[in-house]
Protein backbone atom coordinates (compact mmCIF):
# COMPACT_ATOMS: atom_id res chain seq x y z
CA UNK A 1 0.00 0.00 0.00
CA UNK A 2 1.66 3.49 -1.05
CA UNK A 3 -0.40 5.84 0.90
CA UNK A 4 1.69 8.69 2.33
CA UNK A 5 1.78 10.42 5.28
CA UNK A 6 0.54 13.80 4.13
CA UNK A 7 0.12 15.69 7.90
CA UNK A 8 0.99 15.12 11.34
CA UNK A 9 -1.29 17.65 13.96
CA UNK A 10 -0.89 18.00 17.81
CA UNK A 11 -4.11 19.18 19.48
CA UNK A 12 -3.85 19.99 23.52
CA UNK A 13 -7.40 19.77 24.78
CA UNK A 14 -8.51 19.81 28.72
CA UNK A 15 -11.59 17.67 30.00
CA UNK A 16 -13.10 18.33 33.51
CA UNK A 17 -13.27 15.35 35.03
CA UNK A 18 -17.56 13.90 36.53
CA UNK A 19 -15.21 14.48 40.15
CA UNK A 20 -11.59 14.98 41.82
CA UNK A 21 -10.24 12.00 41.74
CA UNK A 22 -7.60 11.24 44.98
CA UNK A 23 -4.51 9.77 44.45
CA UNK A 24 -0.88 9.54 46.81
CA UNK A 25 0.71 12.61 44.16
CA UNK A 26 -2.50 14.50 43.17
CA UNK A 27 -5.87 15.00 43.06
CA UNK A 28 -7.13 15.26 39.56
CA UNK A 29 -9.13 17.67 38.34
CA UNK A 30 -9.39 17.20 34.75
CA UNK A 31 -8.00 15.31 31.82
CA UNK A 32 -4.83 17.67 29.97
CA UNK A 33 -3.97 15.25 27.07
CA UNK A 34 -2.74 15.63 23.71
CA UNK A 35 -4.45 14.53 20.40
CA UNK A 36 -3.17 13.68 17.19
CA UNK A 37 -4.32 13.88 14.08
CA UNK A 38 -2.94 12.20 11.03
CA UNK A 39 -4.38 12.84 7.25
CA UNK A 40 -2.50 10.87 4.27
CA UNK A 41 -2.71 11.67 0.91
CA UNK A 42 -5.54 10.11 0.08
CA UNK A 43 -7.15 12.29 2.75
CA UNK A 44 -7.52 9.18 5.68
CA UNK A 45 -7.75 10.50 8.97
CA UNK A 46 -6.56 8.59 12.10
CA UNK A 47 -6.51 9.55 15.53
CA UNK A 48 -4.57 9.06 18.77
CA UNK A 49 -4.08 10.21 22.17
CA UNK A 50 -1.52 10.37 25.11
CA UNK A 51 -2.43 11.96 28.63
CA UNK A 52 0.24 14.28 30.24
CA UNK A 53 1.86 12.46 33.30
CA UNK A 54 4.78 14.61 34.74
CA UNK A 55 5.37 11.91 37.88
CA UNK A 56 5.06 8.78 35.69
CA UNK A 57 6.37 9.75 32.11
CA UNK A 58 7.80 13.18 32.64
CA UNK A 59 6.08 14.16 30.39
CA UNK A 60 3.44 17.56 30.32
CA UNK A 61 0.72 18.75 27.16
CA UNK A 62 3.43 20.93 26.36
CA UNK A 63 6.06 19.17 25.79
CA UNK A 64 4.21 16.86 24.18
CA UNK A 65 3.00 18.71 21.65
CA UNK A 66 6.49 20.17 21.32
CA UNK A 67 7.71 16.78 20.24
CA UNK A 68 4.54 16.03 17.82
CA UNK A 69 5.22 18.92 16.20
CA UNK A 70 9.36 18.81 16.19
CA UNK A 71 8.71 15.48 14.53
CA UNK A 72 6.07 16.02 12.13
CA UNK A 73 8.34 17.20 9.06
CA UNK A 74 10.79 14.50 9.81
CA UNK A 75 8.11 11.59 9.52
CA UNK A 76 5.42 13.97 6.99
CA UNK A 77 5.51 12.15 3.31
CA UNK A 78 6.81 8.74 4.90
CA UNK A 79 4.75 5.34 4.14
CA UNK A 80 1.67 4.74 6.75
CA UNK A 81 1.75 1.53 6.46
CA UNK A 82 4.89 0.97 7.11
CA UNK A 83 4.20 2.37 10.82
CA UNK A 84 7.50 0.30 12.45
CA UNK A 85 9.28 1.91 9.45
CA UNK A 86 7.78 5.44 10.68
CA UNK A 87 8.20 4.57 14.19
CA UNK A 88 11.84 3.53 14.20
CA UNK A 89 12.53 6.71 12.14
CA UNK A 90 11.55 8.65 15.19
CA UNK A 91 13.90 7.31 17.39
CA UNK A 92 17.07 8.95 16.26
CA UNK A 93 15.69 12.20 16.13
CA UNK A 94 14.08 12.61 19.61
CA UNK A 95 15.13 10.69 22.49
CA UNK A 96 12.62 9.22 24.78
CA UNK A 97 8.82 11.01 25.03
CA UNK A 98 7.41 7.77 24.54
CA UNK A 99 4.27 9.18 25.13
CA UNK A 100 4.14 11.72 22.36
CA UNK A 101 5.70 8.50 20.50
CA UNK A 102 2.59 6.73 21.31
CA UNK A 103 0.06 8.96 20.09
CA UNK A 104 1.69 9.19 16.57
CA UNK A 105 1.81 6.13 16.36
CA UNK A 106 -1.98 5.10 17.66
CA UNK A 107 -3.20 7.58 15.12
CA UNK A 108 -1.02 5.81 12.62
CA UNK A 109 -2.77 2.03 13.28
CA UNK A 110 -6.06 3.88 12.64
CA UNK A 111 -5.18 5.92 9.69
CA UNK A 112 -4.07 2.34 8.40
CA UNK A 113 -7.18 0.54 9.53
CA UNK A 114 -9.48 2.85 7.67
CA UNK A 115 -7.55 3.04 4.79
CA UNK A 116 -7.77 -1.18 4.76
CA UNK A 117 -11.01 -1.70 5.81
CA UNK A 118 -9.53 -3.97 8.85
CA UNK A 119 -9.86 -3.21 12.74
CA UNK A 120 -6.46 -2.39 14.44
CA UNK A 121 -6.43 -5.46 16.48
CA UNK A 122 -6.35 -7.37 13.43
CA UNK A 123 -3.11 -5.37 12.11
CA UNK A 124 -1.99 -5.89 15.96
CA UNK A 125 -2.18 -9.48 15.27
CA UNK A 126 -5.09 -11.98 15.67
CA UNK A 127 -8.00 -10.97 17.61
CA UNK A 128 -8.84 -13.45 20.47
CA UNK A 129 -11.83 -11.41 22.27
CA UNK A 130 -14.72 -9.67 21.13
CA UNK A 131 -15.09 -7.93 24.67
CA UNK A 132 -12.96 -7.50 28.20
CA UNK A 133 -13.28 -6.77 31.92
CA UNK A 134 -13.36 -3.33 32.94
CA UNK A 135 -11.17 -2.15 36.44
CA UNK A 136 -13.50 0.07 38.18
CA UNK A 137 -11.15 2.84 40.12
CA UNK A 138 -12.42 3.23 43.83
CA UNK A 139 -11.59 6.70 45.44
CA UNK A 140 -13.74 8.71 46.48
CA UNK A 141 -11.74 10.38 49.27
CA UNK A 142 -13.92 8.72 52.56
CA UNK A 143 -14.49 5.45 53.31
CA UNK A 144 -18.10 5.87 53.13
CA UNK A 145 -18.33 7.34 49.57
CA UNK A 146 -16.00 4.82 48.62
CA UNK A 147 -18.53 2.06 50.02
CA UNK A 148 -21.34 3.55 48.31
CA UNK A 149 -19.45 3.41 44.86
CA UNK A 150 -18.18 0.71 45.33
CA UNK A 151 -21.65 -1.07 46.21
CA UNK A 152 -23.87 1.16 43.28
CA UNK A 153 -20.80 -0.44 40.29
CA UNK A 154 -21.16 -4.34 41.29
CA UNK A 155 -24.97 -3.43 41.21
CA UNK A 156 -24.29 -2.54 37.63
CA UNK A 157 -21.94 -5.86 37.04
CA UNK A 158 -18.76 -4.45 37.28
CA UNK A 159 -16.22 -7.49 38.07
CA UNK A 160 -12.61 -5.89 38.91
CA UNK A 161 -12.27 -3.31 41.25
CA UNK A 162 -9.23 -0.96 41.98
CA UNK A 163 -9.25 0.76 45.70
CA UNK A 164 -7.09 3.68 45.60
CA UNK A 165 -4.38 3.66 48.78
CA UNK A 166 -1.05 5.68 49.84
CA UNK A 167 -3.56 8.47 50.58
CA UNK A 168 -3.06 7.98 54.36
CA UNK A 169 -1.33 6.16 56.96
CA UNK A 170 -1.26 2.28 55.93
CA UNK A 171 -3.58 1.23 58.87
CA UNK A 172 -5.95 4.19 58.02
CA UNK A 173 -6.08 2.39 54.17
CA UNK A 174 -5.72 -0.67 55.48
CA UNK A 175 -9.09 -0.61 57.72
CA UNK A 176 -10.51 1.14 54.86
CA UNK A 177 -9.67 -1.99 52.22
CA UNK A 178 -10.97 -4.57 54.40
CA UNK A 179 -14.41 -2.60 54.44
CA UNK A 180 -14.56 -2.58 50.59
CA UNK A 181 -13.15 -6.25 50.11
CA UNK A 182 -16.06 -7.44 52.52
CA UNK A 183 -19.17 -5.69 51.25
CA UNK A 184 -17.52 -6.06 47.50
CA UNK A 185 -17.83 -9.98 48.46
CA UNK A 186 -15.20 -12.84 47.18
CA UNK A 187 -16.78 -12.92 43.18
CA UNK A 188 -14.77 -10.56 41.79
CA UNK A 189 -11.27 -8.99 41.32
CA UNK A 190 -10.16 -6.49 44.41
CA UNK A 191 -6.79 -4.67 43.83
CA UNK A 192 -5.23 -1.92 45.45
CA UNK A 193 -3.06 0.92 44.39
CA UNK A 194 -0.72 3.64 46.25
CA UNK A 195 1.12 4.93 42.73
CA UNK A 196 4.59 5.02 44.88
CA UNK A 197 3.07 6.75 47.55
CA UNK A 198 4.46 4.59 50.53
CA UNK A 199 7.39 3.32 51.94
CA UNK A 200 8.71 -0.11 51.72
CA UNK A 201 8.13 -0.21 55.96
CA UNK A 202 4.55 1.03 55.50
CA UNK A 203 3.35 -0.66 52.44
CA UNK A 204 4.51 -4.12 54.64
CA UNK A 205 2.79 -2.53 57.31
CA UNK A 206 -0.14 -2.37 54.74
CA UNK A 207 0.10 -6.34 53.14
CA UNK A 208 0.66 -7.54 56.39
CA UNK A 209 -2.73 -5.76 57.30
CA UNK A 210 -4.71 -7.01 54.62
CA UNK A 211 -3.58 -10.43 53.83
CA UNK A 212 -6.67 -12.05 54.66
CA UNK A 213 -8.72 -10.05 52.57
CA UNK A 214 -9.86 -11.05 49.22
CA UNK A 215 -7.49 -8.43 47.81
CA UNK A 216 -5.54 -10.11 44.67
CA UNK A 217 -2.62 -8.27 43.33
CA UNK A 218 -1.22 -4.78 45.11
CA UNK A 219 -0.05 -2.36 42.53
CA UNK A 220 2.97 -0.12 42.80
CA UNK A 221 3.41 0.36 46.62
CA UNK A 222 6.70 2.10 46.56
CA UNK A 223 8.80 4.70 44.26
CA UNK A 224 9.36 3.74 40.51
CA UNK A 225 12.87 3.30 41.41
CA UNK A 226 12.94 1.30 44.60
CA UNK A 227 12.98 -2.69 43.09
CA UNK A 228 14.15 -3.52 46.48
CA UNK A 229 11.59 -1.91 48.25
CA UNK A 230 9.22 -4.00 45.74
CA UNK A 231 10.94 -7.10 46.27
CA UNK A 232 10.64 -6.43 49.93
CA UNK A 233 6.87 -6.07 50.22
CA UNK A 234 6.39 -8.98 47.69
CA UNK A 235 8.48 -11.11 49.98
CA UNK A 236 6.17 -10.14 52.92
CA UNK A 237 2.96 -10.45 51.43
CA UNK A 238 0.59 -13.53 50.16
CA UNK A 239 -0.65 -10.95 48.08
CA UNK A 240 0.37 -10.22 44.27
CA UNK A 241 2.54 -7.35 43.83
CA UNK A 242 2.04 -5.13 40.74
CA UNK A 243 4.36 -2.67 38.76
CA UNK A 244 3.47 0.27 37.02
CA UNK A 245 5.25 3.60 37.26
CA UNK A 246 8.19 1.09 37.48
CA UNK A 247 7.54 -0.36 34.09
CA UNK A 248 9.09 1.32 30.85
CA UNK A 249 10.55 -0.75 28.71
CA UNK A 250 11.08 -5.05 28.38
CA UNK A 251 14.25 -4.71 30.73
CA UNK A 252 12.03 -3.17 33.12
CA UNK A 253 9.71 -6.08 32.82
CA UNK A 254 12.77 -8.48 33.01
CA UNK A 255 14.25 -6.73 36.10
CA UNK A 256 11.18 -7.01 38.20
CA UNK A 257 10.70 -10.45 37.33
CA UNK A 258 14.44 -11.43 37.89
CA UNK A 259 14.50 -9.93 41.56
CA UNK A 260 10.88 -11.05 42.01
CA UNK A 261 9.92 -7.55 42.56
CA UNK A 262 5.92 -8.10 41.01
CA UNK A 263 4.28 -10.85 39.80
CA UNK A 264 2.44 -8.70 36.95
CA UNK A 265 2.49 -5.12 35.59
CA UNK A 266 0.44 -2.57 34.46
CA UNK A 267 0.94 -2.13 30.34
CA UNK A 268 0.33 1.56 28.81
CA UNK A 269 0.99 3.24 25.47
CA UNK A 270 2.16 6.02 27.11
CA UNK A 271 4.85 4.33 29.23
CA UNK A 272 6.01 1.82 26.91
CA UNK A 273 5.62 3.74 23.15
CA UNK A 274 2.98 2.50 21.87
CA UNK A 275 0.07 -0.17 20.72
CA UNK A 276 2.54 -2.39 19.36
CA UNK A 277 5.20 -2.21 22.09
CA UNK A 278 2.60 -2.73 24.63
CA UNK A 279 1.13 -6.03 22.51
CA UNK A 280 4.91 -7.20 22.62
CA UNK A 281 5.35 -6.64 26.57
CA UNK A 282 1.98 -8.54 26.82
CA UNK A 283 3.64 -11.68 25.22
CA UNK A 284 7.21 -11.05 27.21
CA UNK A 285 4.36 -11.16 30.58
CA UNK A 286 3.06 -14.76 28.85
CA UNK A 287 6.72 -16.11 28.58
CA UNK A 288 8.01 -14.78 32.00
CA UNK A 289 4.68 -15.79 33.76
CA UNK A 290 3.38 -12.33 34.64
CA UNK A 291 -0.10 -11.15 34.89
CA UNK A 292 -0.84 -8.41 32.66
CA UNK A 293 -3.30 -5.28 33.06
CA UNK A 294 -4.61 -2.90 30.81
CA UNK A 295 -4.87 0.56 31.48
CA UNK A 296 -4.65 3.99 30.47
CA UNK A 297 -3.89 6.92 32.36
CA UNK A 298 -6.39 9.07 34.77
CA UNK A 299 -7.73 9.89 32.43
CA UNK A 300 -7.43 9.75 28.41
CA UNK A 301 -10.90 10.12 26.43
CA UNK A 302 -12.54 7.43 24.31
CA UNK A 303 -9.68 7.58 21.84
CA UNK A 304 -7.11 6.55 23.63
CA UNK A 305 -10.11 3.50 25.52
CA UNK A 306 -10.33 2.57 22.00
CA UNK A 307 -7.36 1.73 21.40
CA UNK A 308 -6.73 0.04 24.75
CA UNK A 309 -9.56 -2.01 23.64
CA UNK A 310 -7.94 -3.14 20.60
CA UNK A 311 -4.76 -4.27 22.30
CA UNK A 312 -6.84 -6.47 24.92
CA UNK A 313 -8.71 -8.35 21.95
CA UNK A 314 -4.99 -9.16 20.69
CA UNK A 315 -3.11 -9.95 23.03
CA UNK A 316 -2.78 -13.81 25.27
CA UNK A 317 -4.26 -13.10 28.29
CA UNK A 318 -5.59 -9.98 30.06
CA UNK A 319 -5.44 -11.86 33.85
CA UNK A 320 -6.21 -8.45 35.43
CA UNK A 321 -8.59 -6.78 33.60
CA UNK A 322 -8.63 -3.19 31.88
CA UNK A 323 -8.71 0.33 33.11
CA UNK A 324 -10.42 2.47 31.11
CA UNK A 325 -10.44 6.47 31.92
CA UNK A 326 -13.13 7.80 29.72
CA UNK A 327 -15.90 6.76 32.31
CA UNK A 328 -14.46 9.12 34.78
CA UNK A 329 -14.87 12.65 32.48
CA UNK A 330 -17.81 14.76 32.00
CA UNK A 331 -17.30 14.41 28.71
CA UNK A 332 -15.75 12.63 25.55
CA UNK A 333 -14.99 13.85 21.77
CA UNK A 334 -16.57 10.67 20.26
CA UNK A 335 -19.71 11.27 18.33
CA UNK A 336 -20.53 7.45 20.21
CA UNK A 337 -19.27 6.09 23.61
CA UNK A 338 -17.55 2.72 23.97
CA UNK A 339 -20.71 0.18 24.33
CA UNK A 340 -20.85 -1.43 27.86
CA UNK A 341 -23.38 -3.60 29.51
CA UNK A 342 -22.08 -5.79 32.51
CA UNK A 343 -18.94 -4.26 33.82
CA UNK A 344 -17.41 -5.35 30.13
CA UNK A 345 -16.51 -3.08 27.22
CA UNK A 346 -16.85 -4.67 23.41
CA UNK A 347 -14.74 -4.53 20.83
CA UNK A 348 -15.05 -1.36 18.65
CA UNK A 349 -15.71 -3.54 15.32
CA UNK A 350 -15.34 -0.87 12.81
CA UNK A 351 -12.26 -0.15 10.77
CA UNK A 352 -9.38 1.19 12.26
CA UNK A 353 -10.03 2.11 16.19
CA UNK A 354 -13.91 1.73 14.97
CA UNK A 355 -14.70 5.16 16.46
CA UNK A 356 -15.87 8.37 15.15
CA UNK A 357 -14.13 11.97 16.72
CA UNK A 358 -16.34 15.10 16.78
CA UNK A 359 -14.57 17.58 15.96
CA UNK A 360 -16.33 20.18 17.06
CA UNK A 361 -16.05 18.93 20.70
CA UNK A 362 -12.23 18.74 19.86
CA UNK A 363 -12.31 22.33 19.69
CA UNK A 364 -14.20 22.71 22.71
CA UNK A 365 -12.25 21.81 24.97
CA UNK A 366 -8.99 22.43 22.83
CA UNK A 367 -6.34 24.54 24.59
CA UNK A 368 -3.67 26.89 23.47
CA UNK A 369 0.00 25.75 23.42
Amino acid sequence: MSIKIKRIEPLAVSVPMVKPVKMSFEEVRAARNVLVRIETGDGVVGWGEAASAPTMTGETVESMVTAVRYLAPLLEGMPAADIEVVMSRAEPYLYGNRAAKSAIEMALYDALGRATGKPVCELLGVKRRDRAPLLRLIGTGSTEGDLAEAKARKTEGYVAFKIKVGVADPAADAERTRALCAALGHDVLICADANQGWSAEQAVAYVRAIEDTGLEFFEQPVPAHDLEGMARVARASRIKIGADEGLHSFEDLKRHHGLGAAHGGSLKTIKLGGMKPVCDAAQLCGKLGMKVNLACKMAETGVAAAAMLHIAAAIPAVDWAVSLTNDYLAGDILKQPLPRSNGHAKVPSGPGLGIEVDEEKVRRYAREI
